[in-house]
């Protein structure tokens, strides 16, 4: 899953929709709720969890989270083996880098906090998934809903089918999701500030430095000093089970609509998952949820507590699913030659406005700025690109 795509999707449950738990646990104002987000998978990848508490802002009511730092994380494998997650940045475990699930095998997921509270996961076993097989990308110039155009304009984008075959010997649940990669030519935003690669004393910083600048131009854009790629991630839980086409081929179904940022070629990764029965109707839940339109239960909402348990408090509600899954992935190279119509770019449509350069005022002004590595930026080519 997208990095933060569950994270974002249970904030805005809860900040905006009534939601519904089976155990009925209610939000209020001074909601400090644990959100566990990760999902091992099969695949050679980085494999991370995530832990955050969602937290309401006591002025304005509204929703946000903080990351949850200092955690003892492990994943126990069978349980026998034991893997440790290390803390990179504030609340992201991750998993050594040459890790990976594999079907059949048995994961759960145990943490402790700073202040000794222990968290434990229900056993997830790692089901196969089918393999995707054609895939179509047609032209949809009215493809976005109003809460997914581009600047809130932009309805065009590329509708995504694929074909598989579901296997017949047991009951299988699925989730799609796509990662696009497209040219990034501006690497770095300043508010108020300029970039500087160097401070006076000649120090790297690779940094903005406050600055006092004309009102009119509150930021200043720079262009990338090497080739750039961001990296553009699903907005939607797309789900489906074979209750009624088991072991019997799936042809054209839709699992994704990659908005028309640009005109320009990119790179799409499409990823057919396998999910439990258990993790498919939590996310069914969460995915009605947010579809809703003001929710389906009167006075305070409740939380939709996941696989996640308090091992010394179990009425604490914990939100969130810890996942594992097989997946099938094919990476499709989008030329957009058949695109119709006007795109903002990518710049705009990330940004709601067109970059503004600094004036130059000699030969090192304005720098170019480094491209710097994250989950939705990279600056190696990635496997499939075609210059």
């Amino acid at each position: 899953m997208r990095p933060f795509l569950l994270l974002f999707v249970l904030c805005s449950c809860l900040g905006l929709f009534t939601c519904v738990d089976p155990i009925e646990s209610t939000v209020n104002s001074s909601l400090n709720v644990l959100i566990v987000d990760g999902t091992i998978t099969d695949v050679a990848e980085t494999q991370v969890i995530r832990l955050n508490r969602s937290q309401a802002d006591v002025l304005s009511g509204r929703f946000g989270y903080v990351p949850v730092t200092r955690a003892v994380v492990q994943l126990v494998i069978d349980s026998v083996t034991v893997v440790v997650a290390e803390e990179t940045t504030d609340g992201r475990y991750q998993l050594p880098s040459d890790f990976r699930g594999q079907t059949g095998h048995v994961y759960q997921l145990k943490f402790t906090l700073l202040d000794g509270a222990h968290y434990e996961s229900t056993p997830e076993v790692l089901q196969p998934v089918a393999a995707i097989g054609q895939v179509r990308a047609v032209f949809n110039p009215t493809s976005l809903t109003v809460t997914e155009r581009l600047n809130n304009i932009y309805t065009a984008a590329h509708d995504f089918y694929v074909d598989f075959t579901d296997p017949a010997d047991q009951a299988n649940f699925y989730r799609w999701e796509w990662r696009d990669w497209e040219r990034q030519e501006w690497c770095r935003s300043c508010n108020r500030g300029l970039y500087q690669i160097r401070d006076a004393q000649g120090n790297l910083i690779e940094d903005c430095v406050s600055a006092n600048l004309n009102s009119s131009f509150p930021n200043y854009d720079y262009n990338c000093r090497t080739a750039c790629w961001e990296i553009l991630y699903s907005n939607n839980l797309v789900l489906f089970d074979d209750q009624f086409s088991n072991g019997n081929s799936v042809k054209g179904l839709l699992i994704g609509r990659v908005p028309l940022y640009s005109k320009e070629a990119c790179l799409v990764e499409l990823r057919q998952s396998s999910l439990t029965k258990n993790a498919h109707e939590y996310l069914k839940r969460l995915d009605e949820q947010t579809q809703a339109t003001g929710g389906v239960a009167a006075g305070q909402p409740a939380l939709l507590v996941g696989n996640v348990q308090n091992v010394a408090k179990k009425n604490e509600p914990v939100v969130g699913y810890f996942t594992v899954s097989s997946v099938s992935v094919v990476r499709y190279w989008l030329s957009r030659s058949d695109a119709s119509g006007i795109a903002p770019g990518l710049f705009d449509a990330l940004n709601g406005h067109a970059p503004i350069n600094e004036p130059a005022t000699g030969r090192d002004r304005p720098p170019l700025a480094v491209c710097v590595s994250s989950d939705t930026r990279t600056p190696y080519k990635p496997v499939g690109w075609r210059d």
